[in-house]
């Protein structure tokens, strides 16, 4: 096992170094681009890791912030990225990768965690408190940022005016901070298993923190993936584009893509929790992915799209609306009493098909 860190560790310490380096060759000389996906890939793992080890070493509540912003600053730059390499599809790409990012989260993920921690301890218990309060803020920013904008009149649906866009992205950065506030300081109890208020629970919840050394390079290695993710992702937009046309994919699909890369290091750590009978620790990451994805990526969205004056379409089409609210009612039916079997997870994986198959089959 301590064999595997060390190789895990020195993977994700030449990844940021190798995206780095293929960021500044892109300048000089195309790229191959199977080595550019690749290298993207890895450098997002990589990032997310660095973004972690810093996460622990300064501690709570400024460690999780930490972790949501690395990841944020990821996601938002490839939206960003894309959204230059392709205006034509700017206008749907923030909402496509948002909405893509909650569904697979809420189905997906929960699903699998569900599913591998029921069929190896068969019933698995968690706080409905933490977790309650995490679903009722994801219902509210999830339906006031993706179905609303259907709805208002000031300005034609799917779009928000202006004002309304500002408006809708504070009331999310102040749900989301909020939310960081109580889970991290005021009612951290909340957000651990029964009967570990000290956080015995929790993976890692007494390890020593990395040095000063350690930080630092962490610090410097993450900067590196986050300037790597950011051009190699713009250097890899016009093939992507080109391999969803020739596959007849529709434009929501390249959301798809961004919210399975962004997600899948804490997708990842989600799911090994769920199997050593963490499940409360699982759904921390879950959910609280899916808030920051939200709460943290719209306004920054926002905030391009009033100083650039470039309009941005929010607003869900009907069929994704009705998947989004039958998502959040099955979740909500899902975390009601406290403890799950494999039922609740077949339900949220097959949910996951149907959403998966209508994006490719709409």
């Amino acid at each position: 096992m301590t064999q595997k860190l060390r190789i895990a560790d020195r993977t994700n310490d030449i990844f940021p170094i190798l995206g780095f380096a293929a960021a500044m060759a892109s300048f000089a000389m195309p790229l191959n681009p199977w080595l550019v996906a690749i290298v993207l890939a890895g450098s997002v793992i990589a990032a997310v890791h660095h973004a972690e080890v810093i996460a622990h070493r300064v501690g709570e509540p400024f460690g999780t912030l930490i972790l949501a912003l690395a990841v944020t600053v990821i996601e938002v730059g490839l939206i960003l990225t894309l959204m230059q390499a392709e205006p034509e599809k700017a206008q749907t790409l923030a909402r496509d990768t948002v909405f893509a990012a909650v569904m697979v989260i809420l189905n997906l993920l929960m699903g699998l965690c569900l599913l591998s921690g029921a069929i190896r301890h068969h019933e698995q218990r968690f706080q409905r408190t933490g977790i309650g309060a995490a679903l009722a803020t994801l219902t509210v920013l999830t339906v006031v940022t993706l179905v609303l904008p259907n709805f208002t009149s000031s300005v034609p649906g799917p779009f928000y005016s202006a004002k309304q866009l500002g408006f809708v992205a504070a009331v999310s950065l102040i749900l989301y901070a909020t939310f960081a506030l109580v889970q991290t300081v005021r009612h951290r109890d909340y957000f651990l298993p029964d009967g570990d208020a000290d956080g015995d629970g929790l993976p890692d919840a007494h390890a020593a923190p990395p040095s000063g050394q350690r930080t630092a390079i962490s610090g410097a290695l993450l900067l590196a993936s986050l300037f790597a993710v950011v051009l190699l992702a713009k250097n890899l937009s016009p093939v992507i584009g080109a391999l969803l046309a020739d596959w007849g994919a529709p434009p929501a699909v390249l959301g798809v893509l961004i919210a399975a890369l962004i997600l899948a290091p804490e997708g990842l750590a989600a799911v090994r929790a769920a199997k050593g009978d963490r499940l409360q620790t699982s759904l921390n990451l879950a959910l609280g992915s899916a808030l920051a994805t939200i709460g943290l990526t719209i306004p920054a969205v926002a905030i391009l799209s009033i100083v650039t004056d470039l309009p941005i379409s929010l607003g869900l089409d009907a069929k994704s609306a009705v998947l989004l609210f039958l998502s959040l009612i099955v979740a909500s039916q899902t975390l009601a009493n406290g403890r799950t079997t494999v039922l609740q997870g077949a339900i949220h994986l097959m949910l996951f098909a149907v959403y998966l198959f209508t994006t490719f089959v709409p």
